[in-house]
């Protein structure tokens, strides 16, 4: 066993920053020779960008494969949600809790969890069966790689504080190779996570030193075998776990951004054309603590000019007690929950002094830009504008003024639960103070940096690719809102908004084996039964399960707007989904055949990404990538090849679900069949 860490962690401490709220810009560089000869060229079989639950996920089933594994991330933690964006509350459904139906690795997370603790809930939150510190996720995380690489033989290169900047593509479909900027303290500077997001990301994507960082330049390249792979074309995967879609941006591989068009496939759109910069809210969480004696709370300068935002968004939710127990994620009297049975309305309101909750709210430190104006994630046409898509241009493809204003209004949220006495929502009932909270800031808080905010912001929408064409699927593939969603499609709204035409298609693509019938016209639409399951897909190579849950953009921009409200529409499509499944069609992207995808920016629509987003889903598809990438490397083929003949059997598929299953993987939930249609109880 082999274990290499690179790490450039600082673990100084530093006194709180002054929020800036000015932007200097670090322009792209080119590459030049003097940079070259200090880089370093490293191999790797599975090279994976993103060190969240899907590219640890990715990671871990590559080391027990005995890889090396080379994995980077722009923070210095793992674990993406439960360490670095600070959403260390498990998202979970209630049926697959009580099953434990995960997958190895994350029920070892879980594990650990609990061991570390002595209770797998020690905050005593109620949104969620455990809610942890997210230095402790990075830790736990970390120890799990460095164990999976021991016990597989594997070796783990581990990247943090670094950003994959340039893609050596040849023949524009096979990636040869990665340059990477890995960025650490310059001598005399501050200690890394000083500075908020919006202050440093240019900075991490620029070549050159700076006053802040001393830069390494690293090219990863394929693990030389002796002979190259003349069947496969490769010798290694890249795996793209980024949180906003990164490297398909940066290679430009067909993709879709925001609001998908109103379709049959998508017939709660609230968008006839679709909007590329319509997606879901972003949110800057940080750490409060509950204190014996009333806190001095000055008003930022800046609060004024967000307050029109705040709010407890319904009466029934306008509760301070209610909001600081939610993500609840430290309590110094654990004990007293240890025999609750935690989930939605099953909840201990008290607070005690010294509790610690996590904020992550809607209609508070939830930043929801909507227009082309202020959207986060440049779309291609902005990025080509911006010269992101030009040779050495690559800088992140966000809009950092956005991220900016994101900081101020998660810092501007903290002053108005504990001083504000206005609500935007709820006019009619007096908004109280608490002032008996202070914001936890520090290298050594829960967040683990010096402003108190999360060191990169908890994302639930990216870039998502559009798969390979296909049978059933002529403009590429994608998962869509009818394959999962619990929505009654015979509502009478949907035969009232949809043509006649879109209805018709709509229920013979639920219809089943009578969808001939409706289509040819012999059946009416009336006369069918709708599924009442999700689709089930031949290529499924793991597993998800939760609500379409939207945390809808904003109309007018700026977000903060005085009487601005959610764009119109998107929340219609929210509500229940059944249990539904990762199809590896949705993670191959077109053009490339040596990248896979995982997480977020797997080939869904808008609607349906807003239920694959969570913790469980994400671990399973970085486990379906890892695991599918040293299968493709062992059989010598391509994972496209693997999915290429459907709806004809795939003998090669068959034994890669078969790897998964008998590794504790699932890729189906339990009596999973095309003949039952029981699927109602999955709660």
């Amino acid at each position: 066993m082999q274990l290499s860490l690179r790490s450039v962690l600082s673990f100084s401490s530093i006194a709180m920053p002054i929020f800036l709220t000015t932007i200097s810009p670090v322009l792209a560089q080119p590459i030049s020779q003097a940079d070259l000869k200090t880089s370093r060229e490293v191999q790797c079989d599975i090279l994976i960008a993103g060190g969240g639950l899907a590219g640890a996920g990715a990671a871990y089933e590559g080391l027990l494969a005995g890889r090396t594994v080379c994995l980077t991330e722009i923070t210095d933690w793992l674990g993406g949600q439960i360490s670095a964006q600070g959403t260390s509350a498990l998202d979970e459904r209630k049926t697959q809790r009580d099953l434990l139906f995960y997958d190895r690795g994350y029920l070892e997370l879980r594990r650990r969890i609990e061991q570390r603790y002595g209770i797998l809930n020690p905050g005593g939150c109620w949104v969620s069966a455990s809610c942890f510190m997210p230095k402790d996720g990075n830790e736990i995380l970390l120890a799990m790689l460095q164990e999976a690489a021991k016990k597989g033989n594997g070796t783990l290169e581990w990247y943090p504080n670094t950003v994959i900047k340039e893609l050596g593509i040849s023949e524009g479909k096979t990636i040869d190779s990665a340059i990477a900027i890995s960025h650490k303290p310059a001598p005399n500077a501050a200690p890394l996570n000083t500075f908020p997001l919006s202050q440093t990301i240019a900075d991490a994507y620029t070549y050159r030193d700076s006053k802040l960082f001393t830069k390494t330049v690293t090219k990863f390249v394929p693990k030389k075998s002796g002979s190259a792979n003349q069947q496969s074309g490769t010798n290694w995967y890249v795996v793209d776990a980024t949180e906003t879609g990164e490297l398909i941006g940066l290679a430009d591989v067909p993709y879709r951004l925001g609001i998908d068009p109103l379709s049959h496939l998508e017939p709660t759109s609230s968008s006839a054309t679709g909007d590329n910069y319509c997606t879901q809210g972003f949110t800057y969480t940080f750490a409060m603590e509950a204190t014996a004696e009333p806190q001095k709370h000055d008003k930022p300068e800046f609060y004024d000019r967000f307050a029109p935002y705040y709010s407890y968004e319904l009466p029934n939710l306008a509760s301070f007690p209610f909001v600081f127990t939610y993500r609840r994620i430290f309590t110094p009297n654990p004990a007293k929950f240890k025999d609750i049975d935690f989930g939605f309305y099953k909840k201990d309101e008290s607070i005690d002094v010294g509790d610690i909750s996590m904020q992550n709210w809607t209609w508070g430190n939830d930043y929801r830009p909507g227009t082309s104006a202020d959207n986060l994630i440049y779309s291609r046409d902005q990025l080509r504008s911006t010269g992101q898509l030009n040779p050495g241009g690559w800088m992140g493809g966000l809009r950092v003024e956005t991220l900016a204003q994101a900081e101020l209004l998660a810092k501007g949220y903290f002053y108005w639960l504990v001083a504000g006495t206005t609500d935007s929502q709820q006019t009619q009932v007096p908004k109280k103070t608490y002032p008996n909270n202070r914001f936890l800031s520090g290298l050594d808080a829960p967040m683990g940096t010096a402003h108190g905010l999360s060191k990169y912001p908890y994302m639930r929408e990216g870039r998502r690719i559009i798969g390979r064409p296909g049978w059933g699927f002529p403009n590429g593939f994608t998962v869509s809102e009818i394959d999962i969603s619990r929505l009654n499609y015979s509502d009478e709204y949907y035969r009232k908004n949809l043509s006649p035409e879109m209805y018709r298609l709509l229920t013979a693509s639920l219809a089943g084996l009578e969808s001939a019938a409706v289509l040819g016209g012999k059946l009416s639409p009336d006369q069918v039964k709708l599924r009442s399951r999700s689709t089930i897909y031949p290529d499924s190579v793991g597993i998800g399960h939760y609500a379409i849950d939207f945390h809808p953009c904003m109309t007018l921009s700026p977000v903060e707007s005085v009487g601005n409200t959610e764009r119109a529409g998107e929340r219609r499509a929210g509500g229940q989904a059944y249990p539904f499944q990762i199809p590896l069609r949705a993670m191959i992207p077109q053009k490339i055949d040596n990248l896979l995808v995982a997480g977020k920016s797997i080939a869904t629509s808008h609607i349906a990404a807003a239920a694959y987003r969570v913790h469980s889903f994400e671990w399973s598809s970085g486990v379906a990538a890892g695991t599918t990438a040293d299968f493709a490397l062992k059989n010598k083929i391509m994972p496209y090849q693997l999915v290429d003949d459907l709806p004809r059997q795939e003998p090669k598929l068959e034994e890669l679900r078969k790897i998964l299953q008998q590794q504790g993987n699932p890729t189906v939930f339990p009596d999973t069949s095309i003949f039952n249609e029981n699927w109602k109880g999955w709660q």
